[in-house]
């Protein structure tokens, strides 16, 4: 008989499986403090359950674990990114970001994506699966374990997941509510749900499905363009959820929750940072609850992309400025290790540029990316 792994059970499972073998359900909690709380691995050091049920829970149950193959520390802001190994042979990756008053951990919901954004390593890889819930919380548990370990003044417990990391959270929609409930439980891992906030390319289904789940989760929408032809180009996904229907769904998802939603944009230069673009995304999202988050492109080897100039983005915020609720721009974290947004990626994609692409004039750069044209 195949061994029950713990950890991809709720805890209504657990106290169902307890059950099952004559046990009182009120011991599925202990078993998940000593899991997600004390990081315990195996059953033997589970000292408050009796010998008799410890033996049989290793005959029967098993702890799953995924330590990071490795971790790499920025030499500029201290962010890590962790690659994590699975069983199956294939990888993902995921950040530990330091911050001054915040522990954020950024985590993986698929190994790779479908999606194929332009301008997202990760999108450059493809899809090859759905990551299991348990696998998805084990990202934070390697991140507090490495922050026990670390020898870094200031490290402390994460206070901030953002499931922003390899692949689309919202099309693995039930192993990533799993794993957020999880990673929100009392029991478990009791980190907010205010401090949890899951991102989307735009799934709208998805979107209005996660405002009925009653959870207080944030809700970050990846934007980029505020047109239809641009998104599109940049985005595939925006061929078959445009831009008005999103928008829609993200009214209703502030509407249903109270909650106020974030846009983010990313910069690319010469692509989607001009005036125009500027001014038609304040008249796609100003009159939302919302805040814009801007993002300055980070580069990597899989796109001809560059980030746009520090002149451009502040004139590109400041219209933002008056005409949005909120506007913020996220500096670039793990830039020099890969591991900022954008630039996660585990597959062999990684090549190198092409020669004459690190920097390129304003003429081929227009013909090389072939930006749709901005409708008047």
């Amino acid at each position: 008989m195949e061994r029950r792994n713990i950890k991809q059970m709720t805890l209504e499972e657990l106290e169902a499986f307890l059950l099952s073998l004559g046990v009182k359900s009120y011991r599925a909690k202990q078993i998940w403090s000593w899991i997600y709380q004390r990081h315990v691995t195996d059953f033997a050091s589970m000292s408050d359950l009796s010998k008799d049920l410890r033996s049989r829970l290793e005959d029967l149950a098993s702890i799953g674990t995924l330590a990071p193959h490795s971790a790499m520390s920025s030499t500029t802001d201290r962010s890590v990114k962790f690659l994590f190994h699975l069983d199956d042979g294939l990888q993902i990756e995921s950040v530990l970001i330091p911050e001054r008053h915040r522990m954020t951990v950024c985590i993986s919901t698929q190994v790779g994506c479908a999606l194929k954004c332009r301008f997202c390593a990760t999108g450059q890889m493809g899809f090859r699966r759905d990551l299991a819930s348990w696998e998805i919380v084990e990202q934070v548990l390697a991140a507090e374990e490495y922050m026990a370990n670390a020898e870094q003044e200031g490290m402390r417990r994460i206070s901030n997941v953002v499931l922003m990391g390899m692949g689309e959270p919202l099309l693995n929609y039930d192993q990533t509510l799993r794993a957020v409930r999880v990673i929100n439980h009392d029991h478990a891992l009791r980190i907010g749900a205010r401090k949890i906030t899951v991102s989307t390319a735009g799934i709208v289904p998805a979107i209005d499905r996660l405002a009925g789940e009653g959870l207080q989760v944030k809700l970050a929408i990846s934007l980029n363009a505020a047109t239809d032809d641009l998104r599109t180009w940049l985005m595939p996904i925006n061929k078959r959820h445009r831009l008005s229907t999103l928008i829609d769904s993200a009214k209703r998802f502030v509407e249903t929750t109270g909650k106020r939603i974030t846009f983010e944009y990313v910069l690319i230069d010469g692509v989607n940072d001009s005036r125009a673009d500027a001014r038609n995304l304040a008249r796609l999202v100003g009159d939302i609850p919302c805040k814009v988050n801007l993002i300055p492109y980070n580069p990597h080897r899989s796109t001809p992309f560059q980030p746009s100039s520090p002149d451009r983005v502040q004139a590109f915020r400041q219209y933002l400025l008056p005409r949005c609720p909120a506007v913020t721009l996220r500096a670039s974290r793990g830039q020099d290790i890969g591991a900022a947004c954008g630039q996660l990626c585990t597959d062999s994609v990684k090549r190198p540029r092409r020669a004459g692409t690190s920097r390129r004039p304003a003429a081929h750069r227009r013909a090389a990316i072939s930006r749709p044209r901005q409708k008047k």
